[in-house]
């Protein structure tokens, strides 16, 4: 399946992402934060990053401008991962670039699915 990164500041939802998308056969990576990003990105580069908005440091916003301007990785699809639902949220995210919009709590029969959407280009559905 795919190469996935994902950037969540919280143990308790990488693992529950972690959990979710390796049972259906994604090989997944996870980072705490911005730190580590480019490092990552360069070490195996992912076919999808999921990203958290809302983490200490660098927020996902910030993360994906840098993504954004960077010759090597501007292309990558990247998909917030967040907290923020209240209307106009998704649409901020998409205009900053985000590839698509998950928020959280996620719904875990509909997470594999979402982010199946955003491996196939498509943008996943709000959940």
């Amino acid at each position: 399946m795919a190469d996935i990164l994902i950037v969540e500041d919280s143990p308790d939802n990488m693992k529950l992402f972690r959990t979710l998308l390796t049972l259906k056969g994604h090989q997944i990576r996870g980072i705490p934060g911005g730190e580590e990003l480019f490092a990552t990105l360069e070490a195996a580069r992912p076919e999808l990053v999921l990203m958290d908005i809302q983490m200490p440091g660098k927020d996902g916003f910030e993360l994906l401008s840098e993504i954004r301007a960077s010759a090597a990785f501007s292309d990558l699809r990247v998909v917030a991962l967040t907290a923020h639902a209240m209307a106009g949220d998704r649409d901020k995210a998409m205009k900053a670039g985000f590839d698509g919009y998950i928020t959280k709590p996620i719904d875990i029969r509909l997470f594999p699915e979402q982010v199946a959407d955003a491996l196939g280009g498509d943008v996943p559905r709000e959940g």
